[in-house]
């Protein structure tokens, strides 16, 4: 066999070598499915369908996306602690996930024992907004009212233990000020009481705010996390805008049970990152102002394990009672 030849198939037999005991296994042997901890229709729901859709094309098998929002995420969690650790039973984790694991006395299982992370799928901005028109044109006005009238700046969240109201508390810790954290029950509760003059700023997902903002009723003030948003690269990072200490992303994932064999994760995360290479998923995603972020098992486990860390801090100096 000429040089050339031999060395084009050592290249190939190299490639394909972590894929063969997971082929060997058989997997995968029935359709693969995917446990989502929220209703159909939203942002997690289409992200698992849309990256389930290009995964069923890779592993040759269907991907089936099953919803069974709840608890905090915690019935979804228990459907999949109890399922086999074949790699055919996924779940959907989160931002979120870090939040119960940290939040609740008691969870039915230990997140960091009893899920194997296989990649992460996604990463979504938090936003500061004040109302448009009002009287914080920046972030540095917000700041300059809250440290003049100490205690008398509302910042609105969705319900407590959510990651947004846990993040209004890291920006209140982060900051050093005195201000209230005042938690709605729903993201359109905060929109009316910022519209309403009830309260001067609020912190949510990026998302669910985004028509507002561009119908100039909302004004952004900053986003919470490292880097600026896609969708909003005029709009500072709270860290630009002098809020040292403060970064805070939301994101989402896929876990298997433990005990999943490595080379099946490994199969699995192929999968996914392919999926989120392919130009039609990236723009479904990119839709709902989500970004796409290929990685590895490690990269979704310090995601994870990191978020739990963090937020259990913000919990403990936010005096949070654990449910």
């Amino acid at each position: 066999m000429p040089m050339r030849r031999r060395l084009i198939l050592s290249s190939i037999l190299a490639a394909a070598a972590p894929l063969a005991p997971a082929w060997a296994q058989g997997f995968p042997a029935k359709p693969v499915r995917i446990v989502v901890p929220n209703a159909p229709g939203g942002a997690a729901d289409i992200t698992a369908r849309a990256v389930g859709e290009h995964m069923a094309r890779t592993l040759g098998q269907p991907v089936l996306v099953d919803n069974k929002p709840g608890a905090g995420g915690v019935v979804a969690g228990q459907a999949v602690a109890g399922a086999a650790a074949d790699g055919h039973t996924l779940l959907l984790i989160s931002s979120g996930t870090a939040v119960s694991q940290a939040l609740f006395k008691s969870l039915p299982y230990d997140t960091l024992k009893t899920f194997a992370p296989v990649a992460p799928l996604a990463t979504f901005d938090l936003v500061i907004v004040g109302k448009e028109g009002g009287a914080f044109g920046s972030l540095a006005d917000l700041l300059a009212y809250a440290r003049q009238n100490p205690g008398k700046l509302n910042i609105g969240t969705p319900n407590i233990g959510t990651t947004q109201h846990l993040a209004a508390e890291l920006f209140k810790s982060a900051a050093g000020l005195d201000l209230q954290v005042v938690p709605f029950k729903a993201t359109p509760d905060v929109v009316n009481a910022i519209r309403g003059d009830q309260i001067q700023a609020g912190l949510d997902i990026l998302s669910p705010l985004l028509s507002q903002i561009r119908g100039k009723a909302l004004r952004p003030l900053a986003v919470t996390g490292s880097k600026r948003s896609r969708v909003l690269p005029d709009v500072p990072t709270a860290q630009e805008a002098g809020v040292k200490g403060l970064n805070a992303a939301s994101w989402n994932g896929l876990a298997v049970p433990v005990g999943t064999p490595a080379a099946v994760i490994e199969r699995l995360n192929q999968a996914v990152n392919a999926a989120l290479a392919d130009v039609g998923v990236r723009q479904k995603l990119e839709a709902l102002n989500l970004d796409p972020h290929p990685g590895t098992p490690r990269d979704a486990a310090d995601m994870l394990a990191g978020d739990i860390e963090r937020w259990g801090k913000v919990i403990a100096a936010a005096r949070i009672e654990r449910q």
